[in-house]
C-alpha cells in the first residue's frame, strides 16, 4: 500500500495511475453494453473537469449527484474531486424532504440527476443551485425547471478543448490527501441523518487496502448492484477495480433473479458485492424448494455428510447462477442470517462477510480470503490498517462496545462538533455504537447495536437481531422486527405473500387468515423453543407492508419505536 503521507493517497492518483497503466482495458459501462476504456473514461473526466472549472466550480466547492447507477455518475464524481471540489452523493432510495435538507445545507450550485430523481427538485427552493444535469440525457420536465443533458454538457466540454488548445494544458489546483473528497449524509438504523466528511486519504485507504486482498487479475469483471452513492459499493465496488485494472459493470436497477442471472451469463463477473437481503432471497427461491420438493435430498439433508454433499451440488449451480467465474462475493452492510451462511460455507461458495460504517469509509473487518480460521458467524479479522479493540466489555461474555481506528476514519460530521466529538475519540478511535466480541482466533462477532438493545423489566439485555434471524429462516418469512411491547416481546413478521397465495389457493379469506394465524402461532412457540427464557416472544403479528430500510437494506428501527 502506498505511504499515508503521499500525494497517492488521493482519489486523483488512482484515476492517473490506473490510465497509465490499463489505457486501453475495459473501464466501466452498463452490463451488457459496450463499456469505456480506461483512456476514453479518462479524457471524458478531465474534459468535464475543465468545463465545471471554467463554469466557476473550484476547490471546496459541493456539487450533488442524485442518481442511480451509470458510467456518467462516476465520470461526474472524478471531475469534481479533479477540481478539489466536494462530492455530495444522495443515496437515490431518499424521500423528497431529505433530498432538499441536503440540497439546502451543502448549497450546492450543480446537480447532477437522473430522470426518476427530477420530480423531487421540482418543488426545490435553493438559490444557489445554477445548473442541473441529467444524467441519463433527460429533458422531460414538463417545463417545471430547465436542465442540461449530461451528453451536451460533455459535448460543450470536448468543444471548448477544440476550439482552445491552452485549456488541456491549464494546470488543476493541487489536491491533499486530508482535503474533503465526500460528504455523505448517512440514513442510519437510529434516525437522526448526520453528514460524514470524508477526506481522500480516508476512501483510498481502504480501496487499497481492499486491492492487496483481491487476488484477481486485470480485465475482469466486478458487477455492480448495489448504489454507488453508498460508500461500501463505491469503495470496495468502485475504485477498488480502477486500482486492479478490472471492468465495473453496473446491473442498472435492482435486478430480480432472472435478470441478474442473465447480466451474469453475459458479464461473468469475477467480484461481486452484495447486501444480506440479495442472497437470503435467492436461498429462499433457489435453494430451499429444491431440497423442500425432493423426499431424497431431504432425507441426506439430515445428516451432515449428505447436507454437505446436496449443499455442495446446490453451490455450484449457484456460483453457474452468476456465471461461472466468480471469486469472490462480498457480503455486508447487514448481518447475515445464519441459517444462509452454513449453506454458503458448506456449498463451498466464495463469499466473505464484511463489516463497516460510512464514518469509516466504510470498512473495519473481513477476510482475509481463504483464512480457514474465520469462523462462521463472525465478519472476520480486522481490516488491513484498521485497529479494532472492544471497550467495556461483559466479564462473563467479552460484550462491549466496538471501536475502530485507521486512515480511514471519517474527519468528523460536517458543522456538528458536538457529535464529532461524541462519535471520535481525542486519540482517533470511532466509536461504532455497535456491540461485539472477538474469538481467541481473532474474529469480530457483532452483537447489535448499542441503541437497538432491549431492557426487560427483570434488567435482561436481549438482543433482538438473534431472534429475527431466526423468525427470516422461515421460507415463508420476507422480513421481521422485534420490539418491545409492555414488557413484553412482539415480532413483527412481513410474509410472503407468494407463499401465501400459492398455499391457499381456491381458499376464502377467513382461510387464508387462520392460515396466516397458524403460521404464526406455530413460529413463536418453535422459535420460543430456541432461544433464552428471556428472549421468549409473547406474540408474532403479521404485518402487510414492508418495513422502510436504508440503501443496505436493514430496517430503520426508530420509526417503529413505541408502535
Amino acid at each position: 500500500m502506498p505511504e499515508s503521507n503521499d500525494v497517492r493517497m488521493t482519489l486523483n492518483y488512482i484515476l492517473d495511475r490506473s490510465v497509465e497503466q490499463y489505457a486501453e482495458l475495459p473501464a466501466i459501462g452498463m452490463a451488457a453494453e459496450d463499456a469505456l476504456t480506461y483512456q476514453e473514461f479518462y479524457d471524458r473526466i478531465i474534459a468535464l473537469a475543465h468545463h465545471l472549472a471554467g463554469g466557476g466550480i473550484k476547490k471546496g466547492d459541493r456539487v450533488a449527484i442524485l442518481s442511480e447507477n451509470s458510467p456518467n455518475w462516476g465520470t461526474a464524481y472524478f471531475a469534481i474531486v479533479r477540481l478539489g471540489a466536494i462530492v455530495v452523493p444522495i443515496l437515490p432510495d431518499l424521500p423528497e424532504a431529505d433530498c432538499h435538507h441536503i440540497l439546502n445545507e451543502m448549497e450546492v450550485p450543480i446537480l447532477f440527476i437522473s430522470q426518476r430523481q427530477l420530480e423531487k427538485v421540482y418543488e426545490l427552493n435553493q438559490k444557489k443551485l445554477r445548473r442541473i444535469i441529467t444524467l441519463d440525457d433527460s429533458v422531460a420536465t414538463q417545463g417545471v425547471i430547465e436542465v442540461t443533458p449530461f451528453s451536451v454538457y460533455l459535448e460543450e466540454a470536448f468543444s471548448a478543448q477544440e476550439e482552445n488548445k491552452d485549456i488541456k494544458k491549464q494546470a488543476f489546483t493541487e489536491v491533499e490527501e486530508d482535503d474533503i473528497a465526500s460528504i455523505l449524509y448517512t440514513s442510519g438504523t437510529s434516525g437522526y441523518s448526520k453528514a460524514v466528511m470524508l477526506s481522500h486519504k480516508n476512501l483510498t485507504a481502504n480501496a487499497y487496502s481492499a486491492a492487496t486482498m483481491l487476488e484477481v487479475d486485470k480485465g475482469n469483471v466486478f458487477l455492480s448492484v448495489l448504489p454507488m452513492s453508498h460508500t461500501y459499493e463505491f469503495t470496495l465496488g468502485f475504485l477498488t477495480p480502477l486500482i486492479k485494472g478490472c471492468k465495473v459493470a453496473y446491473a442498472g436497477k435492482t435486478p430480480t433473479p432472472a435478470i441478474l442471472q442473465k447480466l451474469c451469463n453475459h458479464e461473468k463477473p469475477t467480484v461481486m458485492f452484495t447486501v444480506p437481503l440479495i442472497m437470503e432471497k435467492i436461498y429462499k427461491k433457489r435453494v430451499l424448494p429444491q431440497v423442500e420438493k425432493s423426499v431424497l435430498l431431504s432425507f441426506l439433508c439430515r445428516f451432515s455428510f449428505g447436507r454437505k454433499f446436496v449443499y455442495k451440488k446446490i453451490g455450484a449451480r449457484l456460483l453457474e447462477f452468476f456465471g461461472g467465474k466468480l471469486e469472490v462475493m462480498g457480503i455486508g452492510g447487514a448481518a447475515l442470517n445464519p441459517e444462509v451462511e452454513n449453506f454458503l460455507q458448506e456449498a463451498e461458495f466464495p463469499y466473505l462477510i464484511g463489516y463497516g460504517l460510512t464514518e469509516s469509509a466504510p470498512m473495519l473487518a473481513g477476510g482475509p480470503l481463504g483464512d480457514p480460521t474465520i469462523a462462521v458467524g463472525s465478519t472476520g479479522k480486522p481490516f488491513p490498517g484498521v485497529q479494532i479493540k472492544i471497550v467495556d466489555p461483559d466479564p462473563d461474555t467479552g460484550v462491549g462496545t466496538i471501536y475502530g481506528c485507521g486512515p480511514n476514519i471519517m474527519r468528523g460530521y460536517y458543522n456538528d462538533p458536538d457529535a464529532t466529538a461524541d462519535t471520535i475519540t481525542e486519540d482517533g478511535w470511532l466509536n461504532t455504537g455497535d456491540l461485539g466480541y472477538f474469538d481467541d482466533s481473532g474474529n469480530l462477532y457483532i452483537r447489535g447495536r448499542s441503541k437497538n438493545v432491549i431492557v426487560m423489566a427483570n434488567g435482561e439485555n436481549v438482543y433482538p437481531e438473534p431472534i429475527e434471524h431466526k423468525i427470516n429462516a422461515y421460507s415463508w418469512v420476507v422480513e421481521s422486527l422485534v420490539v418491545e411491547n409492555n414488557g413484553k416481546l412482539d415480532a413483527w413478521v412481513y410474509p410472503d405473500y407468494e407463499f401465501i397465495d400459492d398455499a391457499t389457493k381456491g381458499k376464502s379469506r377467513v382461510k387464508r387468515r387462520e392460515f396466516i394465524d397458524k403460521l404464526c402461532a406455530t413460529m413463536r412457540k418453535e422459535v420460543n423453543a430456541q432461544v433464552a427464557s428471556s428472549s421468549r416472544l409473547a406474540r408474532v403479528v403479521e404485518r402487510r407492508e414492508p418495513f422502510v430500510k436504508t440503501a443496505t437494506h436493514k430496517i430503520k428501527r426508530y420509526l417503529y419505536a413505541g408502535e
